[in-house]
């Protein structure tokens, strides 16, 4: 029996999405619910799963774009399952010397069949990314030929080899090259450009001594990696400190809808996250009621199916207010824009030891700028500004983060 494949709808107003990529080729054997192709729509990529098991066959071509309930392969379930084991009896050899010296040629006949041959593990992929490595430059060693990281690590470690013409290398005969918009690049393009011409987004700028946070950082990150499995970084402290600023400022955690301004009463944090096929803004719910480690957790989570192309809608979805971090790329001052239908987007750059005074006296200290950019339209530039101090004191006192902005001493004497 042949079973058609549709295109699942990736959410309301979508009505269609491009082929990415597939991950299956024409007559190969999937299981059940084995994924068959990645779909990229204005908001997300998700992937297409096989609803039985069978030969497989691809109706549409990477690239193509195809509406929402239309059928993109089939999979023929009368089809058998190949006899993996068949293969290995016949290729037995008769002697044992024989059977040594053909081992060898066996398995690399089966890394070339594999589907995992040159497939990269995730943390192997996520360094091959950030250095701009191809699967092709990399040795691979893991089991049925996939890429691990420490074949990546190997690979830098020896020295980059030089750029080739599939990669992205200047050429004397003045050629370009042009690839059409992805549905999330069209969509991210479309709603930055709403931003600037339908909101009064202005910026302020302050700067945060990060000594009290590096310190505790410094102190405490190996005993925090120990109970909680995950890292302690900056984005934790942030989101924290800001959690507490929305609460004495509002209106920064508002939005505009019509003629009413919608209050919140929760912080839905956004952090947004450079993922393969662009900027996404994965939510971390209810980040008031999070500790450090609750928020680093989830984040990591985020941020991993971002990186995989595994993220949802309903995880983007929802946010409050957003954070995002251009000080891991090197950036030292911006202006970020705002997600819309929020009011405002804190910007984090890198720290950078700069010279300061401290009590008449002057001292090197690690600085990092930080802006918030909003709309004018619902938060006055008292409020901006009064928030980004708010912000700026906890980061540089963490201890006030426990107490509302507020020093112990001011708790216990009832002020």
């Amino acid at each position: 029996m042949i079973v058609e494949q549709k295109v699942p709808s990736p959410g309301e107003s979508i009505s269609e999405v491009v082929i990415a990529r597939w991950l299956k080729k024409d007559g190969e054997y999937v299981e059940k619910d084995d994924e068959l192709c990645e779909i990229d729509s204005d908001k997300a990529t998700l992937t297409v799963n096989a609803d039985e098991a069978g030969a497989f066959k691809a109706l549409a071509a990477e690239g193509d774009t195809v509406k929402v309930g239309s059928v993109i392969c089939t999979v023929d379930t009368s089809a058998a399952k190949p006899a993996a084991e068949t293969k290995v009896e016949e290729e037995k050899p008769k002697a044992e010397e024989k059977k040594v010296e053909e081992k060898p040629a066996k398995v690399e006949a089966s890394n070339s069949t594999s589907y995992a041959a040159g497939t990269a593990s995730p943390a192997a992929k996520k360094i091959m990314d950030e250095n701009n490595v191809s699967s092709s430059q990399i040795n691979a060693t893991g089991r049925d030929g996939r890429i691990t990281k420490s074949d990546v690590q190997n690979h830098l470690a020896s020295g980059f080899t030089a750029p080739t013409k599939s990669q992205n290398s200047f050429s004397s005969n003045r050629d370009v090259d042009r690839q059409k918009m992805t549905p999330l690049r069209k969509k991210l393009s479309q709603r930055l450009v709403s931003v600037k011409n339908e909101t009064a987004m202005l910026t302020t700028f302050n700067e945060v001594d990060m000594s009290a946070i590096m310190e505790i950082r410094k102190k405490y990150k190996d005993k925090f990696l120990e109970k909680h499995s995950v890292g302690v970084g900056f984005m934790s402290f942030f989101t924290k400190a800001v959690t507490e600023a929305l609460q004495l400022f509002p209106a920064v955690n508002a939005m505009i809808d019509g003629e009413e301004i919608v209050y919140h009463k929760y912080a839905d944090i956004g952090i947004a996250v450079s993922a393969p096929k662009g900027l996404v803004v994965p939510v971390v719910r209810n980040a008031q009621e999070l500790s450090l480690a609750q928020i680093e957790q989830e984040i990591k989570k985020l941020a991993v199916k971002a990186r995989d192309n595994k993220i949802t809608l309903d995880d983007m979805s929802g946010g409050t207010f957003t954070i995002t971090n251009g000080g891991i790329f090197g950036s030292m001052m911006s202006t970020p824009i705002i997600n819309p239908p929020q009011s405002a987007i804190l910007g984090m750059h890198n720290v950078v030891d700069r010279p300061i005074a401290i009590n008449g006296k002057v001292e090197i200290r690690p600085i990092m700028y930080v802006a918030l950019s909003y709309d004018h339209r619902i938060i006055d530039g008292k409020e901006s500004v009064g928030f980004l101090v708010k912000v700026k004191e906890m980061l540089e006192q963490p201890h006030k983060m426990l107490f509302g902005g507020k020093d112990p001493d001011q708790i216990l004497l009832g002020l």
